[in-house]
């Protein structure tokens, strides 16, 4: 039987067409808009359209699920961390000692503007659910494989049916110590845990007592933070899940000290620990839009972090490279200090260094 949550879905917005009579685009803009949904795909959750005020173009809702001109100004690339080369089974990928990252649908429930995946390129839930055998063979041979993080697309969009095998599966494995979904669900789409009837919620609880579950959201500005987002949370608690956050750092967004700091004190208020504080990548279609250059930004961060509670600022500020995750650490003299957080490369791990301080380097 169909859930309330599922005809909910099927009232997205799914078209600039369907977005004009609520923020009155001219026909000249609408026709430009139109261009950009035929390479950059529109859908939007009623849910998440009537966070935005629809009186305010630069509105910090709007900016993140409308499409813009922006996206077809020049640069950017479509794959920033080296996600093809870390690929070991299709849908799979193998890029740190300790963790596998399965992309187990092409589907999210808003097709976010800054997404890093933005073309949504690979295969759908059914396909990669073909390869789960050969994936769970993988990580069975790896002993060095503590933890399996299931993405997309957003993880959530699976079936309840397809969650519980994945959880079946690694579960299973004795060297997973904990399995991880990243999910932008409790944000653009709470519906899809609260109008369940408890029926996700029961899987996570199940499997919670064999293996530790995490979830892994992204909450990038406070007016996210809603009554229903805080009811997602709260069932996601009540099912034994620990949660955490990776914020995007975006220009328009949240690229102010007051912004990111009630962002990140409102999170914990509701029993989400912030996590990382991403750089926004050069992505084609992003990088002019959405990117904040280095420099601008660790000030930000060190003013916002001033405002926080302790648990607040237990974040670390870094890039996802292609060699690893690179904490933005300071800025010393003329210069901006790096650390390696994770590398892909042993001779990386750990390593500090420094690049000239340019104010308009957003990523090298």
């Amino acid at each position: 039987m169909e859930k309330a949550w599922q005809r909910r879905l099927k009232e997205n917005y799914q078209s600039v067409q369907s977005l004009k009579d609520d923020f009155a685009f001219s026909e000249s803009e609408l026709e430009e808009l139109k261009r950009i949904e035929e390479k950059y795909p529109v859908s939007i959750p009623k849910y998440y359209i009537d966070l935005i005020d629809k009186s305010d173009r630069k509105d910090p809702i709007r900016k993140m699920c409308m499409p813009d001109l922006m996206e077809f100004s020049p640069g950017g690339a479509k794959d920033t961390s080296g996600e093809a080369e870390n690929t070991v089974v299709q849908g799979m990928q193998h890029k740190y000692k300790e963790t596998v990252l399965i992309l187990s649908t092409n589907q999210c429930a808003m097709y976010c503007r800054h997404c890093f995946r933005k073309r949504l390129v690979g295969l759908s839930s059914e396909e990669i659910a073909e390869k789960l055998p050969e994936m769970a063979r993988y990580v069975a041979m790896h002993p060095e494989i503590t933890n399996v993080l299931i993405s997309g697309g957003d993880a959530f969009l699976n079936s309840n049916e397809m969650i519980g095998k994945y959880l079946d599966v690694f579960t299973r494995i004795d060297h997973i110590s904990f399995i991880r979904f990243g999910t932008r669900i409790p944000v653009s789409f709470p519906y899809r845990i609260t109008e369940d009837d408890g029926e996700l919620i029961g899987i996570l609880s199940k499997y919670v007592d064999k293996k530790n579950i995490m979830v892994f959201t992204q909450f990038n500005h406070p007016k996210e933070i809603t009554n229903e987002s805080r009811k997602a949370i709260r069932m996601l608690s009540s099912a034994g899940c620990s949660i955490r956050n990776q914020t995007v750092l975006l220009k328009g967004v949240n690229d102010s000290p007051e912004t990111l700091s009630m962002l990140m004190n409102n999170l914990v208020g509701i029993g989400v620990m912030p996590y990382y504080l991403f750089q926004c990548r050069p992505v084609e279609g992003v990088k002019n839009q959405f990117q904040v250059p280095f420099s601008r930004a660790l000030d930000v961060v060190e003013e916002a972090k001033g405002r926080m509670s302790g648990p607040s600022k237990a974040f670390r500020y870094a890039l996802s490279h292609p060699s690893g995750k690179i904490e933005v650490v300071a800025k010393v003299d003329d210069k901006v200090m790096f650390k390696y957080h994770q590398a892909k490369s042993e001779k990386d791990r750990g390593r500090v260094f420094f690049r000239p301080l340019d104010e308009n380097e957003c990523w090298f």
